[in-house]
């Protein structure tokens, strides 16, 4: 069984052919429409997955279609598991 401490995790998605329209519209619109696509994206993502108040979402890039969330080990293999994800890593601080 894996640690009951949150850590922070980058969790990135399959291939999105919204995803990739609103990216290569984004000039012409504007960051706003896929900003809010990716946002909640993640976000139903995250709420369909795991329970509500376990996690906290910090962040979605928008240069890949990814997030960061604050997670257990344990909700990390399941979101590893989740239709749609691509990848789930431990975001890892490199010694200065």
């Amino acid at each position: 069984m894996g640690s009951t401490r949150s850590e922070s995790y980058f969790v990135f998605m399959n291939y999105d052919p919204e995803y990739e329209r609103l990216r290569a519209e984004k000039t012409k619109k504007g960051s706003n429409e896929l900003d809010l696509y990716l946002s909640r994206k993640h976000d139903e993502l995250l709420a369909r997955i795991l329970e509500s108040g376990s996690y906290n979402k910090t962040l979605s890039l928008v240069i890949v279609d990814g997030f960061s969330v604050e997670i257990t080990e344990e909700q990390a293999n399941v979101l590893r598991s989740a239709k749609g994800v691509r990848l789930v890593e431990k975001n890892q601080e490199l010694p200065s």
